[in-house]
């Protein structure tokens, strides 16, 4: 059975539109046994998200999507943590926590997270590699295979067993190309592998009203020919 780990709801803020009991109320008709909530540099959503799963009888999985500071000579990247125990649910907290008060980006007032907290508090944590967001995507569609096998094998070790190269396929041009390569890397390393589809919105017809709410966040005009667009269709 297929499970969402990648879900941006409403408490995402900038790139999510999904309302938690909407969403739940969907996981639970379509007898899904579990969902996460993995919302941008946060867990706001976390205590109603919980409360509402658990009254679905759909087991409820926390964790965030973070903006990482750069890996090397990379940019700024995003992957995902996925909480195991409580313990790891207290070591996410304080990451977000320090990344909120200590350094949050004066461009999008968004914060950047440091690598070195996930090496200094990764216990009862999951990791994900974040896919074409992520630093080691990044580095394959670069085509710098060192970078990206250095760095798969310095997280490995940092999260030995709970570390996972994702796969993702929502419609993106790069999508098949970075699967090929990630699958390779993942053989050659001996690493784990999990597909996410990385949910914004609940359904096909949401895909207008969730790219309003990206250009308000962008400063953008939707009707705008020219602006980057981040998203597809495919992403509910």
């Amino acid at each position: 059975m297929f499970v969402h780990l990648r879900l941006h709801t409403e408490f995402s803020v900038i790139d999510g539109t999904c309302r938690i009991n909407d969403v739940i109320g969907a996981a639970a008709a379509d007898a899904q046994p579990a969902l996460a909530i993995t919302d941008l540099n946060n867990l706001f959503g976390a205590l109603k998200f919980y409360k509402a799963a658990r009254g679905k009888g759909v087991k409820p999985i926390l964790g965030a999507e973070l903006n990482m500071e750069p890996w090397g000579s990379g940019t700024t990247c995003r992957v995902l943590v996925l909480v195991q125990s409580q313990h790891g649910y207290h070591n996410l907290s304080e990451i977000l926590a320090r990344g909120w008060t200590g350094n949050v980006s004066k461009v999008q007032a968004q914060p950047l997270f440091k690598w070195e907290w996930l090496q200094e508090l990764n216990e009862g944590l999951l990791l994900l590699s974040g896919a074409n967001a992520g630093p080691i995507g990044q580095f394959l569609l670069r085509g710098d295979q060192q970078a990206a096998t250095d760095l798969a094998l310095e997280l490995a070790s940092t999260f030995p067993h709970r570390f996972y190269l994702e796969l993702q396929r929502a419609g993106r041009a790069d999508d098949e190309k970075l699967i090929a390569h990630t699958v390779q890397l993942a053989s050659r390393l001996n690493l784990p592998v999990v597909a996410t589809h990385p949910i914004q919105f609940s359904k096909p017809s949401d895909f207008e009203s969730h790219e309003a709410r990206v250009c308000i966040s962008d400063g953008e005009v939707l009707g705008n020919s020219k602006r980057v667009r981040r998203f597809t269709r495919e992403q509910y």
